[in-house]
């Protein structure tokens, strides 16, 4: 388990391979095209297919170990957080020390960047035909899933490893803290029965929260594993191929998701790190259940206390929703939940100390999804307050 100053002196080490031309939440085939150059010498990169928008859908292949490992992130395009700490992890290889060289000869590789790059470059979970991906492993009705599907075969891996990115909304169960990391061992069957090759996968997320449960306190957490065969994560497991679900979550504070990155990059590696050393046989799974279930308790702000124009008090909820404006991703607070929130936490909170608010100008009570552009409490300017920093 990493302690605080394990962790802090990580971070420096870490600085010194984070990809720094991969930052904020934006990130497409263009953002990251401009880096494979600098991993020509260690990493083959292969084109396996294109997009609906005929967009290029690149693999990445590296190592020479029996262990295969397919990763594939952005199957929804703007889940990006597991894309930078992959480049972060390419640029670790080139630190030439004995983790490396254990990965490399113990391992092969296999990584998908960017499996739905329409999406990222609109900046949304489904590809340019408006399907969810990760609902099309069945039926593989769009080019992307037949992509990764091909890939799967002709890899032929022992693990997948599924990247994604979850909203703000998710507790580490019923409490107050936020799911930064979210981990799933997805099901084989409607039963959800724990077979051997869930075991092998949920030894896999035990061996991540051994090592960042000191620093990630009770910010851990699980998905529900209620089985869908259209999930690629489901349907895979089902080849019986341990398979491991990533979410990247919220970080207090960090919208930009940077602090996230850098304990998804230490997941990849103790997970990767795990495999090579051949520790994971599924004996040591049990403890996977320990950890709490996802639940959706978060708003992004709560103001407490305030008074509506029926004289009542109640509390407000605002959630920000992510808007791509050029290439400047934007974070709009709306109105989410209007009443008694008291089973709820906000990311930030404000007492609004029975004071009447005003939104956009009006007391009335807001609808919900309202943008809220002018916010005063009493008088006072609140704009500042809900903005994104």
């Amino acid at each position: 388990m990493f302690t605080f100053v394990e962790i802090k002196k990580t971070m420096v080490e870490y600085n010194s391979f984070k990809e720094h031309k991969l930052l904020e939440r934006y990130i497409t085939n263009a953002h990251i095209e401009p880096l494979n150059n600098q991993h020509k010498n260690i990493i083959e990169i292969q084109k396996v297919g294109l997009s609906v928008e005929r967009k290029v859908i690149n693999s990445y292949v590296f190592g020479t170990g029996k262990k295969r490992i397919l990763v594939w992130s952005q199957m929804h395009g703007n889940e990006s957080t597991t894309t930078k700490a992959l480049f972060d992890f390419f640029n670790r290889l080139h630190h030439d020390d004995e983790v490396v060289s254990r990965l490399l000869s113990e391992c092969t590789f296999c990584v998908i960047p960017i499996l739905n790059p329409d999406g990222a470059e609109k900046y949304t979970r489904v590809n340019a035909n408006n399907v969810d991906l990760n609902r099309d492993a069945q039926q593989l009705s769009q080019p992307e899933s037949k992509v990764l599907l091909s890939t799967y075969k002709t890899f032929k891996p022992d693990y997948c490893f599924n990247l994604h990115g979850q909203r703000t909304i998710f507790s580490a169960g019923y409490s107050a803290n936020s799911s930064v990391l979210s981990f799933l061992s997805p099901a084989q069957d409607e039963q959800r029965s724990v077979t051997q090759t869930r075991k092998v996968a949920m030894e896999v997320v035990v061996a991540i929260n051994n090592a960042l449960k000191g620093v990630l306190l009770d910010q851990i957490s699980r998905y529900d594993d209620g089985f869908n065969i259209n999930c690629v994560g489901d349907s895979f497991q089902t080849m019986n191929t341990p398979t491991i679900l990533f979410e990247a979550g919220h970080f207090p504070g960090d919208y930009k998701r940077e602090k996230t990155r850098f304990f998804i990059y230490k997941a990849l590696m103790t997970s990767f790190i795990c495999i090579a050393n051949g520790e994971n046989k599924g004996d040591g799974y049990q403890s996977y259940f320990n950890l709490p279930e996802n639940q959706k308790l978060f708003f992004d702000i709560i103001i407490r206390n305030i008074t509506n124009s029926d004289g009542e008090l109640v509390d407000l909820a605002i959630q920000y929703e992510e808007t791509l404006k050029g290439e400047e991703l934007l974070f709009l607070p709306k109105v989410a939940k209007v009443g008694s929130l008291e089973e709820y936490f906000g990311h930030k909170e404000i007492d609004g100390d029975q004071n009447s608010i005003l939104i956009n100008n009006t007391d009335k009570t807001p609808d919900l999804l309202t943008i809220i552009n002018k916010i005063s409490i009493n008088g006072v300017d609140f704009a500042d307050k809900i903005a994104v920093s």
